[in-house]
């Protein structure tokens, strides 16, 4: 594609950046047949193709309207585009250059300012946000409809406690993203993951200043704060690197997705750039330190007692978004299911966004409802018993609709464990 970035545009931090990815691409429109909302909208400027187009025409000094910035709104940063390009169109890296520019040339409603600003201070703070869902858990009967259901109700698990993660007794260690909603929403998920590891060897060290790993306020258009939180991270995650951890997990795969972005990031950085590498490249999802160990050791049983002639349980994997298309690790938690004895049920259409994308399902409600039923029905296609994934939104998202339960990957294996 060719380009002319207007003088202005020229001065952009990440204008090469910005012309390299705009010319990469060719304009073929495979991107359009795996993108969400352009299966939706059926609108050529719903698809990647047409945001390319807009970005490029924005950062030519052509005129920008509420209208350019509901389409790039629309997108889901889900990166099936990227998957599925043949030219490597690095989509994501210019739809962020292309929002954040969008930002300083048109103001948006004070309404949407608001919420955004609100979702921002909210989702970081984990004790906020644990404070505000249970008053909303307990008010949630009184609440009009519409706003009830986008509470979380609570959970029997929740309500049980968490078993205790074990001390810290291996020669191996490493480190957990601990998360922002997840300690409320899914508390077992963390220790799940300590305990499983922790039977293979691996102890989990805490680091108790890391927080939010930063790709709330990175989307939602505060990128400079979003960057303060990776440093944050790599200042409270190096001591325990010097001192030879071996990776840090992420059990949310939407925060691995942004962790691993650390260090392109933050590459001209002086300060940060050779340590937001060297954690980029410890990041590892928990798929991915799973692979590696020896998963005889577990000796799962995923035969329920309670089920007559003692017939598997059937699950659908439900596989994110940030899991498949950001760290190409399609398939993985499914070839460790399978090797631990699950029965696993075929998903159509396994690549397409459930609707959940950060904070999209409260930003765009009506898309976000309408991938979550067109992504329920495909899971449950194959009628399993359960649905497991491995993203903390994926999973409020899709257990909210009250339809089969939907539980972490790890969770299941670690109940299996005698």
């Amino acid at each position: 594609m060719q380009t002319n970035l207007s003088d202005a545009a020229k001065t952009l931090s990440r204008a090469d950046e910005a012309e390299q990815i705009l010319r990469s691409c060719v304009h073929c429109g495979f991107c359009n047949a795996t993108c969400p909302t352009y299966q939706l909208l059926g609108n050529e400027l719903d698809g990647p193709r047409g945001r390319i187009y807009l970005i490029k025409q924005m950062l030519e000094g052509e005129p920008v309207t509420q209208k350019t910035q509901l389409h790039l709104d629309r997108c889901l940063t889900c990166r099936n585009c990227e998957t599925t390009c043949p030219s490597g169109v690095s989509y994501h890296a210019l739809l962020d250059i292309g929002r954040a520019e969008l930002a300083r040339r048109i103001e948006r409603p004070a309404s949407e300012r608001l919420l955004r600003e609100g979702l921002r201070r909210v989702i970081t703070n984990p004790a906020m946000f644990g404070a505000l869902l249970k008053t909303g858990q307990a008010m949630r009967p009184f609440l009009p409809a519409a706003l009830g259901r986008k509470i979380p109700k609570r959970s029997a698990r929740s309500n049980a406690g968490i078993t205790p993660r074990p001390a810290p007794r291996h020669p191996r260690k490493m480190l957990m993203l601990e998360g922002c909603v997840q300690p409320a929403l899914s508390p077992n998920t963390n220790a799940a993951a300590a305990r499983v590891l922790d039977r293979l060897g691996i102890s989990i060290v805490n680091a108790r200043q890391a927080g939010c790993c930063g790709a709330t306020d990175y989307h939602l258009n505060a990128q400079e704060a979003g960057l303060a939180r990776a440093r944050r991270n790599i200042d409270a995650w190096w001591p325990a690197i010097e001192a030879g951890a071996e990776a840090i997990v992420q059990t949310a795969s939407g925060c691995g997705a942004f962790v691993k972005e650390y260090g392109h990031l933050l590459r001209h950085d002086p300060r940060y750039a050779s340590k937001a590498q060297r954690v980029s490249e410890l990041a590892r999802d928990l798929v991915e330190v799973l692979a590696n160990e020896p998963l005889d050791q577990l000796q799962a049983d995923p035969l329920p007692a309670k089920l007559p002639n003692q017939a598997r349980q059937k699950i659908a994997f439900h596989c994110p978004c940030t899991l498949q298309h950001a760290q190409k690790l399609g398939g993985a938690v499914e070839s460790i299911l399978r090797r631990l004895g699950f029965d696993l049920t075929a998903v159509p259409d396994a690549h397409l966004c459930c609707g959940s994308a950060g904070t999209y399902s409260i930003t765009q409600p009506e898309l976000a409802e309408r991938l979550r039923s067109n992504k329920l029905d495909a899971l449950e296609s194959g009628k399993p018993e359960m649905v497991v994934t491995a993203n903390i939104g994926c999973q409020t998202h899709l257990d909210g609709a009250g339809r089969t339960p939907v539980r972490h990957w790890i969770e299941l294996v670690e109940a299996s464990l005698p």
